[in-house]
């Protein structure tokens, strides 16, 4: 784990304490509920916090699906099969990365930050502190759905405290909780955002990556098909959250590729 990456993952864990903190403090529907000795709410959402924090933390520590360079034999086996299929440009091939010198499987991306090949590469993202992969998309999606039950209760309850009054001493007293407020709308729309990016991406087989780069990446470029990964919405859904294996990527692409149109 790097400095950056502590550091951010220290700001995370802070930001989510010091807001949750906020909202048992003042007169919010959280607090009048503990007062009431009614605790189950109040349980409830703290165990949801401390849910989407778990979540982050392994989303952001475990293995994107770097490419190992144990896996040469398997990408050998996977130009082989590119090499005995006609039909197929001769430009869609695996490739040696150029930095970590390993054979990259296709839909692998190389990335600057963490300096290695990613299987699937979705995007690094900066808040995790990793990047999104074959591995973590899945589970990321899952922290990004906690998350955002997190933020829209967490915002509601924020609401509940906020009795506005023009003077100079109630801004005094409830600046915090407005300040927390506003930063949660602000989170829930990012997050929202980024959920309803990431499920239209999966619900087409397709990545962050590939989305923004389709025209510099040579197997979409040179695939007849405007997305030779596309099995359809039901199947893309059913291998992306219940698939137990890696996927061998190539099967599918020239399988696609050599369907009769």
């Amino acid at each position: 784990m790097g400095a950056g990456g502590l550091w951010v993952r220290s700001a995370h864990t802070a930001l989510s304490g010091g807001l949750t903190l906020g909202l048992f403090l003042h007169r919010t529907d959280l607090q009048k509920e503990a007062e009431r000795g009614a605790v189950l709410q109040p349980a409830i959402f703290v165990a949801l916090l401390g849910c989407s924090v778990l979540l982050y933390f392994r989303v952001s520590l475990m293995d994107p699906g770097f490419v190992r360079a144990e896996e040469e034999a398997e990408a050998d086996k996977s130009e082989e099969q590119c090499m005995v299929i006609p039909q197929v440009s001769s430009s869609v091939k695996m490739r040696r990365c150029g930095y970590c010198m390993v054979k990259q499987p296709m839909r692998a991306k190389h990335c600057q930050l963490c300096q290695r090949c990613v299987r699937r590469y979705d995007h690094h993202c900066p808040w995790i502190e990793n990047c999104v992969g074959e591995k973590n998309h899945p589970l990321f999606i899952v922290y990004l759905s906690v998350q955002l039950v997190v933020l829209l209760w967490g915002g509601h309850v924020a609401w509940s405290g906020l009795y506005f009054k023009q003077s100079w001493e109630w801004l005094r007293h409830n600046i915090f909780l407005l300040i927390s407020f506003l930063l949660i709308v602000i989170f829930t729309i990012v997050v929202l955002l980024l959920l309803i990016s990431h499920l239209y991406l999966i619900s087409c087989n397709t990545t962050t990556w590939e989305f923004m780069s389709y025209h510099r990446i040579s197997y979409l470029r040179h695939s007849e098909l405007e997305n030779p990964f596309d099995q359809g919405v039901i199947r893309n859904l059913w291998r992306f959250f219940c698939s137990c294996h890696l996927t061998a990527w190539e099967k599918i692409y020239f399988h696609r590729s050599n369907e009769p149109v």
